[in-house]
């Protein structure tokens, strides 16, 4: 469990590590505000597009196999992405990881379904997996802080390398190889419907988001659309689908991935705007916003190995619905925070975690539990697809919407000397969303706007998370206590 783990933390890690090395970046590349967008977004954007298709690929090829495969890609690609001397090449770099960790999810996340047969074993398995991952995403913006502090904003991509040797040296010896000894050849022409589904609507979004809603979007999402249809399709027609969409007539997997993707989204988001505000409204050095962003993992931890535990007592969709339903203190936090606090700001995202330790631990259970053992990949495929997808349009709306409310609060002095224009750049003109075209100003009501946008933004956060809980109380709340199943159906048909 604990090699498995090392994979899954630096997938977390490569989410977010970027978040406090932007500036840096930025300042040694150049990049234009859209290929900066690029930068963050292009990992998390191919990453989805080709999960569905690595977790197939992991039930045919064998999970242990292309969990390696994946690791060496990976690590091969991070060395090229740390002295990538272009904007163009780190994009190409980004994209590449992101098909490279598209193996290592749903292999990793297959591997402990199989492991770990009971049910109450699983459950919590995939609770300390679950936070893994999200203590590399809580520890990318301290360790990519302290990195560029120390080092370049290149050594931030080095982690990978490591982590890689481990797993190739260990995982070999310590992990089984699980493969389904029945499945057919891979269907290469619903890989690439699947890529036509993901990768146009993930465009749309990001152009309507972070540019404007022209003939473009629309053009995008009846590609994505129609490509949609023929893939669904397909799958129904196949012997051996690349997808099993029967799946969905689960009620409750399509529930909790949809409760996933909405936790994602707001989770993804904030987090972003977070870094952001701890280094440019608040003027934190990478390192140390690095490390008021480190108590709120605590709480992811405690979430996201707690409730797998509490789910023994209480119905998953209660423990998944209250969590989300404390979290919302959080939002509201953000919500109203103004210059210096810091320490609210970081109450608030400890409140954001918890309710992300609960959803991705028990949610995850849900949806790979819902699938045959010969099928774990595919459905641990679906899992992650939704929550990368989910972080990346976190990113791209939640962003956008920031840098709209930015531009139109901040304030245009009449005059302002030539110094003081360019404190205000260093200050903020490195961040994703106003690299280009940052507005000659007072640094103060810069930060303000900033912060403003940080506000709305995380109040529509708080909005979409509410209707997540709203969701697990309703059609999850039928799920019996984990460990307690068949004791559950039973009474239930006798009553």
């Amino acid at each position: 469990m604990a090699l498995l783990a090392l994979p899954t933390v630096l997938l977390g890690l490569d989410v977010t590590v970027l978040y406090l090395v932007l500036p840096a970046m930025a300042a040694d590349l150049g990049p234009s505000a859209t290929q900066t967008l690029w930068i963050m977004d292009a990992y998390g954007f191919l990453l989805a597009g080709f999960l569905v298709t690595m977790g197939t690929l992991g039930d045919r090829l064998g999970r242990r196999r292309l969990l390696l495969i994946g690791v060496a890609a990976f690590a091969a690609v991070s060395v090229f992405a740390a002295f990538a001397p272009n904007p163009e090449l780190l994009i190409a770099a980004r994209a590449l990881l992101g098909i490279a960790g598209a193996t290592l999810m749903p292999s990793t996340l297959s591997l402990i379904s199989n492991m770990f047969t009971d049910a109450r074993q699983r459950a919590v398995a995939i609770g300390v997996w679950a936070t893994m991952f999200a203590v590399g995403m809580a520890a990318g913006p301290i360790l990519g802080g302290a990195l560029v502090d120390r080092f370049w904003w290149g050594a931030a991509f080095l982690v990978a390398v490591p982590i890689a040797v481990v797993v190739l040296t260990l995982g070999r010896v310590l992990l089984p190889e699980y493969a389904d000894p029945r499945a057919g050849r891979l269907d290469l022409s619903s890989v690439a419907l699947s890529l036509a589904v993901i990768l146009p609507i993930v465009y749309a979004v990001k152009r309507a988001a972070a540019e404007r809603f022209d003939a473009s979007v629309v053009i995008a999402v009846m590609v994505g659309l129609i490509a949609g249809v023929a893939f669904w399709r397909r799958q129904h027609r196949l012997a051996d689908p690349l997808l099993d969409v029967t799946l969905f007539r689960n009620r409750a997997f399509s529930a909790a991935l949809t409760v996933l993707l909405i936790g994602l989204v707001g989770v993804g988001g904030t987090m972003y705007l977070v870094t952001q505000y701890l280094q440019l409204v608040e003027g934190l050095t990478p390192f140390v916003a690095g490390l008021w962003m480190g108590p709120p993992a605590l709480a992811m931890f405690a979430a996201g190995v707690g409730a797998p535990m509490l789910a023994r007592r209480i119905r998953p969709g209660y423990v998944m619905g209250g969590t989300l339903g404390v979290s919302l203190i959080g939002y509201g936090l953000l919500a109203t925070a103004g210059l210096h606090d810091e320490l609210p700001v970081a109450a608030g995202f400890a409140f954001v975690y918890l309710g992300l330790g609960a959803i991705a631990a028990l949610g995850t259970d849900i949806v790979v539990g819902a699938a045959p053992a010969s099928k774990s990949g595919s459905a641990a495929s679906l899992s992650e697809t939704v929550q990368e997808l989910g972080i990346a349009i976190g990113v791209a709306i939640l962003g956008s919407l920031t840098t709209a409310i930015y531009r139109d609060n901040v304030t245009v002095p009449e005059a302002l000397s030539a110094s003081e224009t360019a404190a205000l750049a260093d200050s903020l003109g490195a961040t994703v969303a106003i690299a280009d075209d940052l507005p000659a100003g007072a640094l103060v009501d810069a930060q303000l706007a900033f912060a403003t946008g940080v506000n709305i933004a995380s109040l529509v956060a708080g909005l979409a998370i509410a209707a997540a809980t709203v969701l697990c109380l309703r059609m999850l709340r039928h799920l019996p206590r984990l460990g307690h199943e068949q004791h559950e159906q039973e009474t239930e048909a006798i009553g």
